[in-house]
């Protein structure tokens, strides 16, 4: 700032004070919402599939692999391991990442990690490669709904909510 004059200095030292003052403000993440822990907001997903023998729920082969990558990410949320379950369904996407019952898992242990836009996203996106019936079509908008509620969004949330009823067929009833 030696040989500025006056007029030249002051702007130059106001920028200073300013870059100086914004080294000590901290940016902080939103608070999240007051309300149920995570383990309660994906029990009431998994609520939300609901357990019906009158519906059709078609389960469709799997690789041998990714089978063993599901139940070593089940096995890990069951000791309390949630990134290590994280980890074995990434490398599950890896191998279908258009999987649908994979993406909703995934969507689920990110919302157990408190990742509520990664949940809604995978969740999203596993509806929309994945049937639009049934219980993991609940488990998607269940997700959804869950994850908009952890960020405050009451009334997406109550949209999403809605969706969860449109993925009941009634069963045909035989004689």
């Amino acid at each position: 700032m030696a040989g500025m004059d006056f007029p030249t200095r002051i702007p130059a030292v106001a920028m200073l004070c300013l870059l100086l003052s914004a080294c000590g403000t901290a940016v902080q993440a939103p608070a999240p919402v007051p309300g149920p822990s995570l383990q309660e907001r994906l029990a009431a997903v998994h609520a939300a599939a609901g357990v019906d023998d009158t519906e059709l729920d078609v389960q469709p082969l799997r690789d041998p692999q990714v089978e063993d990558l599901r139940e070593k990410a089940a096995r890990a949320l069951a000791a309390g391991q949630v990134a290590d379950a994280a980890e074995a369904l990434n490398q599950a996407l890896l191998i279908v990442p258009e999987d649908p019952a994979v993406l909703q898992e995934r969507a689920e242990v990110a919302l157990l990690q408190g990742q509520y836009d990664r949940a809604e996203t995978l969740a999203r996106r596993a509806f929309d490669v994945g049937s639009k019936v049934g219980p993991l079509c609940r488990r998607h908008w269940a997700t959804i709904e869950q994850s908009r509620l952890a960020r405050g969004q009451a009334v997406n949330a109550a949209s999403a909510n809605a969706q969860i009823g449109t993925c009941t067929v009634p069963g045909l009833k035989r004689m």
